[in-house]
């Protein structure tokens, strides 16, 4: 058995164990991945792994939370789509906030068809920086994405035509403040030449090189080569949408990251290509022009670039932290 393979299931402790290897595939900022669980019995809890924080780019921790609700879902939608019913308590210890939620198994119930759909695409989903092709994302599949980031108690904004310049030059400004920032630019060096085997950051066999599009797509090898061209796609067919929520308290957040989860999931199981794009919340003024394409009613988390991908060619797999490093299980 393979490291990220499933254990077989017969206890608690392995059902939750083989919820957790699914959520190691989640998306995080930098491919941080910066969660750990600890399994007992039949509960598990998600805890913030402080370590691998951004302190430069993610100073609030705002997308480190975002990160650690995308595991989580990940985690939910495994147990849901294998038959398991579970219940979920975030924020469950006032004294101990990196502990973001538990998890305990409450029985078995029947598969749920939507979950096991999501659960489906865990392995597939990957962040395409690449340029999209002029196929539209449909109106219906626009609103099917609503409802699923609804039901996550978050929200979804998707960007008018009318909006999209203003979203371009929140991406740029922020592009170019950090670019500016030499602890950006540390910790960007950091996340992009990491040890080998160390299971994380963006590689450069995974980034992709600069080429016009309608919204700036990071630059992660600014001093180097990326591995990836990016296509002679414009993302004419791209959609763009916001995932908000009402506060920026760290128990919305969280739930935006869930809500990040369930939109990526279902739209690489509609056979698109999504691509976070998380520059624009992550400075200041950016993110307040963010605030007013949502008409000052929530707080930005991220934005999502969705759309059919312009070629075939699969994209490497990004790299995975071991299971081991990532989840401990309390023996009897």
């Amino acid at each position: 058995m393979t490291d990220l393979e499933v254990p077989t299931v017969t206890t608690p402790s392995a059902v939750l164990e083989a919820a957790a290897r699914a959520s190691l595939h989640a998306p995080s900022v930098f491919n941080t991945q910066p969660w750990r669980w600890r399994i007992n019995g039949d509960t598990m809890t998600l805890h913030a792994d402080r370590s691998r924080a951004l302190t430069a780019t993610d100073p609030d921790g705002r997308l480190l939370l975002l990160s650690c609700g995308g595991a989580l879902h990940h985690a939910r939608v495994s147990l849901a789509a294998a038959g398991h019913a579970a219940t979920v308590e975030r924020f469950c210890d006032p004294g101990d906030p990196e502990l973001l939620a538990r998890i305990t198994l409450t029985g078995e119930q029947p598969v749920d068809p939507a979950a096991a759909r999501l659960a489906a695409a865990i392995t597939r989903r990957r962040t395409d920086r690449r340029a999209y092709g002029d196929e539209p994302v449909t109106d219906a599949q626009l609103t099917a994405f609503r409802r699923l980031v609804e039901a996550e108690d978050a929200y979804l904004h998707v960007v008018r035509r009318d909006q999209m310049p203003m979203l371009a030059i929140s991406a740029e400004l922020a592009g170019d403040a950090e670019r500016l920032d030499p602890a950006y630019r540390q910790e960007l060096q950091r996340w992009t030449n990491r040890p080998e085997g160390s299971g994380d950051g963006v590689p450069p066999g995974t980034a992709v090189r600069p080429a016009p599009r309608r919204v700036p797509v990071r630059d992660y090898m600014p001093d180097g080569e990326a591995g990836l061209a990016a296509g002679s796609g414009y993302d004419a067919g791209a959609a763009y949408v916001i995932v908000f929520g009402l506060t920026d308290r760290p128990a919305d957040v969280l739930r935006g990251g869930e809500a990040m989860s369930a939109l990526l999931l279902a739209a690489t199981a509609d056979g698109l290509a999504t691509s976070p794009l998380s520059d624009a919340v992550e400075v200041e003024w950016p993110r307040h022009l963010l605030r007013g394409l949502l008409a000052g009613i929530g707080e930005p988390y991220l934005a999502v670039r969705l759309g059919h991908p312009e070629t075939a060619t699969p994209l490497p797999a990004a790299p995975r932290r071991r299971p081991s490093d990532v989840i401990e299980i309390v023996r009897p």
